[in-house]
């Protein structure tokens, strides 16, 4: 089996113009190469499917049995113990520092005025 696969690379105006032209040129299963410039910077492909059923990792780990029970959402309880909650159901800062104050505030800032 044979599979040809067609890029194609265009620059930012063509994209723009002829943006459903390309559409349907992923959904033919091409690859689009945005440039800017002549340099790529992106690229147009098709999305994989949404994935319906679990994964089966049974190749990788052949070994083991994946409970069903693992697959199931977890509950509240859980739920706020991996967030880190506190007891009070309140979350947790997740940094280890206070948010920091990178340049002047807009009040402290001075303002460029003109002399008259």
């Amino acid at each position: 089996m044979t599979n040809i696969m067609t890029m194609l690379m265009v620059n930012i105006a063509d994209a723009k113009a002829k943006l459903s032209e390309y559409l349907e040129a992923v959904a033919r299963g091409e690859q689009v190469i945005i440039c800017n410039r002549n340099q790529p910077v992106a690229e147009l492909r098709a999305i994989a499917p949404q994935r319906t059923k679990p994964r089966d990792l049974s190749p990788i780990f052949p070994d083991w049995k994946i409970d069903p029970a693992f697959f199931e959402p977890l509950s509240a309880e859980e739920l706020a113990a991996w967030e880190g909650a506190d007891d009070d159901g309140l979350r947790a800062d997740r940094v280890a520092e206070p948010r920091g104050s990178y340049g002047a505030s807009k009040k402290n800032r001075p303002r460029n005025r003109k002399k008259r």
